[in-house]
């Protein structure tokens, strides 16, 4: 979508009518920790100032709640079921059902929500963020498609990260017309001005060459590739995150006998900041199209560090462009990671050079403010006559 539709849906747009009413259904919403889950909540802290946002999402439990958060109505409805790790919540049909929504805005992968939509009979334009394919819960996929399809077939507009998962996704490829690529956004002031104490701190306890990594240790980030690529790397490893494959991840360390060369930090509940601007390189070693997109590079971007990441077909790859703002490498190959990454450890020229290519490209594709605005020009494409 272009800059002069998205100033003109701002300057006469439903900003400054009556606010319009928006219904964000989702999976989950923090403090339920996750990507889309922080995007979910970024987007509508943004929008509340335009729009009317309520939030429909499953509990963690089977226990329904209604709270506000950061002004944003969020509605829980009770989970009473899981199944491969999708929340079943019956009663998430009544709340669509019951919502005067303008706009209903479903956050995809959620077969809940898609299916709750489509049992509810609401009249209102339906909106869809395909954030990533079901990737490997293939018995619950097949079951799911047509439902799926149906979905997108009544959608207005299909909101994609990136134009290479747009390109790469089967499911998307009947769907073109209605795509619109809206990159993922977030507040880059705080990565762009650090405090500074806590960066020299982090220096100090941390020492020179040092790689960063974040993200939750699971299969598809790939961590075990870049743990066997420290092998070869002259320079240490700190890992920021938590998950099933720690402990797995902690012996690959001790059995390839460089545990003194990997930290691992866990979840730092502050912020992530000057852990970034105290790293010389930033990794990204995913695996699987699982990783869409790959918010963690905007924020590593933003701070000025050079990325290595891999070649997947997914978002990944469009986020830091190899040869301009990083490296990017073949993925599930340690061999290239640590090539990769003692080339720009061993080159300060090169490894300045990318890092503030990789902060001007995050201030031009990857602001908050270009992700609201985006969306609120789609919005304001899809918006049904208001009477009155």
């Amino acid at each position: 979508m272009n800059s002069d539709i998205i100033r003109q849906a701002v300057a006469t747009g439903c900003a400054n009518s009556p606010k319009a009413k928006i219904l964000q259904v989702g999976k989950y919403y923090p403090p339920h920790r996750g990507g889309i889950e922080t995007y979910l909540q970024t987007l509508c802290c943004a929008l509340q100032d335009q729009f009317d946002v309520q939030v429909v999402v499953a509990s963690d439990d089977d226990k329904a709640s209604q709270e506000v958060l950061d002004g944003v109505s969020v509605c829980r409805v009770a989970t009473k079921w899981t199944l491969s790790s999708a929340p079943l919540c019956p009663g998430m049909i009544s709340k669509i059902r019951a919502s005067d929504a303008d706009i209903v805005h479903i956050h995809l992968p959620n077969p809940m929500a898609a299916l709750a939509y489509l049992a509810s009979g609401h009249r209102g334009q339906l909106v869809v963020s395909y954030h990533s394919d079901t990737v490997r819960q293939r018995v619950l996929g097949t079951f799911f498609e047509p439902f799926l399809h149906r979905l997108l077939r009544r959608s207005s507009a299909i909101i994609v990260s990136s134009p290479h998962y747009q390109e790469t996704s089967s499911v998307l490829a009947n769907y073109r017309d209605r795509c619109h690529v809206i990159p993922y956004g977030i507040d880059l002031n705080t990565f762009e001005h650090p405090n500074l104490a806590d960066v020299a701190r982090l220096r100090q306890q941390y020492g020179d060459r040092l790689v960063i990594s974040v993200g939750r240790l699971v299969y598809y980030k790939g961590f075990e590739y870049l743990i066997r690529a420290m092998k070869d790397v002259r320079g240490r490893l700190l890992i920021i995150g938590d998950g099933p494959l720690r402990a797995k991840l902690r012996d690959l360390a001790a059995q390839s006998k460089i545990s003194d060369k990997i930290c691992f930090a866990g979840i730092v509940p502050d912020d992530l900041s000057p852990y970034y601007h105290a790293a010389d390189v930033f990794v990204l070693a995913s695996i699987a199209r699982s990783e869409a997109f790959g918010i963690v590079q905007i924020e590593a971007m933003a701070s000025g560090l050079p990325v290595v990441n891999t070649q997947l077909d997914s978002g990944v790859p469009f986020v830091s462009l190899h040869g301009q703002t990083g490296l990017t490498v073949p993925p599930a190959d340690s061999e290239s990671l640590a090539k990769a990454i003692n080339r720009l450890l061993d080159d300060e020229a090169l490894r300045r050079s990318l890092g503030n290519a990789a902060r001007l490209r995050a201030r031009q594709e990857f602001s908050l403010e270009a992700m609201v605005n985006r969306t609120m020009a789609l919005y304001s494409t899809v918006m049904p006559p208001r009477s009155g």
